[in-house]
Order: structure tokens, then sequence, then C-alpha cells
């Protein structure tokens, strides 16, 4: 059954300050993201995920920001359960200012509204700018038969755009998508909708060995749509990351 058209709003992809790129930092090491920070952020964005935040916790993220104020962070935790449990969770973090957090679209339209009001909430409270709200649609790592045998019953592309319509109807600020789905999506919503895309593997590193089954270059997937891409390991195993980042920059001129 189509579904209502969603509303959407003027978000963070028109906003130049924000940096294209954000950095990976998957480490549980507080010293090694530190460094890593230290030489790659004056460039790009820092993202932050599961394997940072269970190892350091807010703490870990406290003395991130202390030692590079001003930081542009992407807070990935990807919250997915009952709507009471997402906006707590959401609230324990506003008072991080991440730039943005993200929960998972499947959760479903009730979790989403409770994610998105409990941070303007929390904002309004703490008198502090409310983190951008991103809706997780499938991950990068999932392949057209991962969906199948998990029992969803469309297509790759159909399941990305009817999750990207529940969260655009529940007034968040874009989604989590691969760049194969970006092109589409900025056909189907226009130029509002923030686009973040993880699996980007610069020219010569594509066709490397990782839990990645959907990747783009950073130029494929800017040509596409998205509005911010995802680089990790790329990035920071690499044996100079300022050249690397500088390389990926040089790209996308």
């Amino acid at each position: 059954m189509e579904m209502n058209k969603p509303e959407t709003r003027t978000v963070a992809a028109a906003e130049p300050a924000l940096p294209k790129v954000f950095c990976a930092i998957d480490t549980a090491d507080l010293q090694v993201a530190l460094g890593l920070i230290k030489i790659v952020s004056r460039s790009v964005g820092i993202k932050f995920g599961l394997e940072f935040f269970n190892a350091q916790g807010p703490q870990g993220v406290r003395t991130i920001l202390a030692a590079n104020p001003g930081l542009r962070y992407f807070l990935d935790l990807k919250y997915h359960d009952i709507p009471n449990t997402v906006a707590q969770a959401v609230r324990a973090v506003v008072s991080l200012q991440p730039t943005y957090i993200n929960v998972h679209a499947s959760g479903g339209i009730a979790m989403m509204n409770a994610a998105r009001m409990a941070a303007h909430d929390e904002a309004d409270r703490l008198n502090v700018p409310p983190p951008r709200i991103l809706g997780v649609t499938v991950l990068t790592s999932l392949s057209a038969g991962d969906l199948k045998a998990a029992g969803v019953g469309t297509d790759l592309e159909s399941q990305v755009c009817r999750l990207t319509e529940m969260v655009l109807q529940c007034r968040l600020d874009g989604v989590v998508c691969s760049a194969h789905e970006a092109a589409m999506l900025r056909k189907r919503f226009g130029a509002a909708p923030v686009l973040m895309v993880p699996g980007i593997r610069p020219a010569g590193h594509a066709q490397g060995s990782d839990d990645q089954a959907r990747i783009m270059t950073p130029r494929e997937a800017m040509e596409a749509g998205a509005t911010h891409i995802v680089i990790g390991r790329p990035i920071t195993g690499a044996p100079d990351p300022a050249e690397a980042v500088r390389e990926i920059l040089e790209e996308l001129r």
C-alpha cells in the first residue's frame, strides 16, 4: 500500500560547515583514537561506533572533545529497541553534543518519533543544539540474498525506499544508506534529506576483502547524491593517515 508523501524540511545537507567526509574511528583504545583524531580531524569529521563507545563510554567521548574543541562527530550507535528505551538512550547522549546520531528505521514510526522528541526535549533542557537524527535503512554489509534469508519480502531498493519514507514521515534529518541507493533516493525525495553513506573505498581499496557488500569510491558516492561519506580503514589503516585524507579530499574536488 502506498504511503502518504512524507513531510520533509530543510536540513543539514545544505550546511557548508559540515564536513563531507567522516572518518570512522573503529578502535577500543582511547590513546589510539586520540592520536588518529589529532592527525585527521582538521580536514574531516569523526565517527564513533559501538567498538569505541562500548569500551570508553561517554567519558571517552568527553576526553576526546576536551582535546578537540568544536569537533564535528557522528555517534553511530544504531539504536533499535522499544520507543521508551530508545528515547531514554537518546536523552543520555544529548549532553555530548554529537552532530549526528542514528536509529534503525526498522524499529518503526513510534520509536523514531520517540527518539526525535527526546532529542529535542533534552536539548532544550540543556540549552544545547539537538543532534541531527538519521534512520539506518539497510546495512551496507547486507545483500539482497541476506534480506531474503531474513524473510524480507521486497527487493533491496524497495526496502530502502520504504524505510526512507518512514524516516522522513517522522521528520528525522535523513538516512544512512549505501551509495548504490543514493541516486534513487535523491530522485524520489529531493535535495533535503541527509544521505550518510558508509561502505566507501577509495580507488585501489574498493576490491578489498572486508565486511562491506555494497561499496563505491568517494567520487562515485558523492556524484550519486551522498551528503556525507564514511571512510574507516583506508584512512586509519594507512601508513600515513593524513596523506590518505588528503588524497580522498583531492579526489572529491
